[in-house]
């Protein structure tokens, strides 16, 4: 006999909360209980839509009593607002989807002895298909996130800040492919043509490194790159005129900001 799935629980109701309850709810084996706060209204009645296992509170508190394992997923400039005003209980499992805001400070804040982790899930567990970092190591919390995709568990908070900085890369990602669909249109060829080139190419790119993990990226830099040839040509001009150094210096600022809260 299975035994009874955990009653989950949502205060937040954001992007990263719907990317969860969507890879949830899209699983071939059935969604446990699922209770969303009512912010925002829009995302939590999308959300209710979804599956008839999930449910929206008429407020925080409801929530909290409800909740076996209950996800902290609202913006670090509110959270001392929203948790102050919350009573949780003792050894209840917490998992903090808060930026920004250390272990020291949410005990602070949530004021009683719970059993508390910090994840990093990124909008892809929508599609089974993210990785999200967790700290300190728990094997329930880590199980979960393993079924919306893989879950890497940090053995110091120093490894769960750097992957932190890391995950910042995406916006960044975008904005290079942007930008070089723009530099490409502005050669003559047409937008479209551009972005479903680049979007098939960077992908194919990512299922090589992802395929070899026993490969170095540098040796399949130098793989990928003919002596003499273009793509060598690309990365020494790209280094030469500081593209690594800037991008390095993009990591430690952020990497700063997250050490520093």
């Amino acid at each position: 006999m299975s035994l009874p799935k955990p009653r989950l629980g949502f205060i937040g109701t954001g992007t990263i909360t719907e990317a969860i309850v969507m890879g949830i709810v899209s699983r071939a084996e059935p969604s446990p209980e699922i209770i969303v706060s009512p912010r925002s209204e829009k995302t939590a009645s999308r959300l209710a839509a979804l599956s008839s296992q999930v449910t929206v509170a008429a407020d925080n508190q409801h929530v909290v009593d409800a909740a076996d394992m209950l996800f902290l997923a609202v913006r670090p400039n509110v959270a001392e607002e929203v948790l102050r005003a919350l009573r949780f209980r003792p050894g209840q499992q917490v998992v903090s989807l808060i930026a920004t805001t250390d272990h020291a400070a949410l005990r602070s804040l949530i004021g009683v002895p719970v059993d508390l982790v910090r994840a990093v899930p990124l909008p892809f567990v929508a599609t089974g298909s993210g990785v999200t970092t967790i700290f300190p190591p728990d094997p329930t919390v880590e199980a979960f996130f393993s079924t919306l995709g893989t879950a890497v568990a940090c053995k110091t908070i120093e490894e769960f800040d750097v992957l932190a900085a890391a995950s910042a890369l995406m916006g960044s990602y975008f904005g290079i492919m942007d930008h070089v669909v723009g530099w490409m249109q502005s050669k003559g060829l047409p937008r479209e043509s551009a972005r479903a080139y680049l979007t098939q190419h960077f992908l194919s790119l990512s299922t090589v490194a992802f395929h070899n993990p026993s490969t170095s990226l540098e040796d399949l830099r130098h793989e990928y790159s003919t002596k003499g040839g273009l793509n060598e040509s690309m990365f020494a001009q790209f280094n030469k005129d500081g593209g690594l150094k800037a991008l390095a210096h993009a990591l430690d600022v952020v990497l700063a900001r997250i050490q520093a809260s």
